[in-house]
């Protein structure tokens, strides 16, 4: 099936389908939860689509990060009715509910295309909706995606295990613990306050993002070395979130065009993300090329490790959250099911010699 076919058709059945009588325009303030290109790609890009499919009749208003209050507690923001939406991520409610790190992106999760196929033919966002509604009482569109991330940007450089033991690492979401558990010392704080925890020393090494928003952060010209790969992020959905009230307030018509442009720009950012990360990468490497910078593989005992600690931590989280559980064996069922994917297609890239 054609991925963008399949959007078009969407987005035409949709928008061809009677309108109901028209609600009362509306203004909305999104919180958001990170800068870069969340921001600029992903909130935007939503509330630009939202405007244009709704004919003007939803104007949302994207805030900066922290301005109505923190990254991390944006669903709460949403919930109390400080904004009425905005872009989360699940990992930052994990302290209240552990399955928001399978929403989020877990080390043993989904890869980039893999969300797709979960979110929009395996049932998964029936499920994100149901669980949001019910844990936190608002309304939830996936809207973006995530992309793979780098390891790490670091003063030290790490191979192995033993090298990671020790390391003060900035972190978030279902790796903060998982690194614990494999001898780092984790800490928790705001993508915005990364830069300046690395530079000071108040941490070792730091991740974040992809190569396209960490050379735009310039992490690499104050730590050395460049570890690759992202195995504690196999990458990430961000949701919009609605305050439930807000929402009720639309028409039937204009609750679909919102959604519609919530597929849409998660499908786009998709893209963008991945050609944002090219031309990243490139990046690096020519800023490395005077010898500042080190590009580090992570052994392949690292990497083993690590995936048998992830998933050690996602089977024992299972046992005593039938939500975790729900999402858990969803979403293993899609990669179970997408391990024929390699058997007849082509891989991706590469010159066709």
């Amino acid at each position: 099936m054609a991925m963008g076919a399949s959007v078009a058709a969407f987005v035409a059945a949709t928008c061809l389908a009677a309108l109901p009588a028209r609600a009362d325009d509306v203004t909305w303030t999104m919180a958001t939860h990170a800068g870069g290109h969340w921001l600029e790609h992903g909130a935007q890009g939503f509330a630009d689509k939202v405007a244009l499919y709704t004919e003007g009749r939803v104007k949302i208003n994207v805030a900066q990060p922290s301005t109505l209050g923190s990254p991390l507690t944006t669903t709460q923001t949403v919930k109390d009715g400080i904004a009425e939406a905005a872009t989360t991520w699940g990992g930052h409610v994990q302290g209240i509910d552990k399955t928001g790190a399978i929403v989020g992106g877990w080390p043993g999760g989904l890869r980039p295309e893999e969300w797709f196929f979960w979110v929009y033919e395996d049932g998964g966002l029936d499920l994100i909706k149901e669980w949001r509604m019910e844990k936190f009482g608002v309304v939830s569109i996936p809207c973006d995606t995530g992309e793979t991330e780098i390891f790490l940007h670091s003063h030290k450089p790490v191979r192995t295990i033993e090298d990671f033991k020790g390391l003060r690492v900035r972190t978030s979401g279902a790796w903060a613990e998982i690194a614990a558990k494999l001898g780092a010392s984790t800490v928790v704080i705001p993508g915005d306050e990364a830069f300046s925890a690395l530079e000071r020393g108040v941490v070792d090494a730091l991740e974040w993002a992809g190569p396209g928003q960490n050379f735009k952060s310039g992490f690499h010209t104050i730590a050395k070395y460049i570890i690759t790969p992202g195995v504690h992020y196999a990458s990430g959905l961000t949701e919009c979130i609605i305050n439930k009230d807000a929402w009720d307030k639309l028409s039937e018509h204009d609750k679909v065009m919102v959604e519609v442009a919530g597929r849409l720009n998660l499908y786009e950012s998709y893209a963008r993300y991945g050609e944002l990360d090219i031309d990243g990468w490139a990046k690096l490497h020519e800023a490395a090329a005077g010898g500042k910078n080190e590009f580090i593989k992570l052994d392949q005992s690292f990497i083993d490790a690590a995936q048998k600690a992830s998933n050690d931590w996602a089977d024992e989280q299972a046992g005593n959250n039938e939500w975790f559980k729900k999402m858990l064996e969803s979403q293993r069922a899609t990669l179970k099911k997408l391990d024929t994917w390699g058997e007849f297609r082509l891989p991706i890239g590469g010159v066709r010699e």
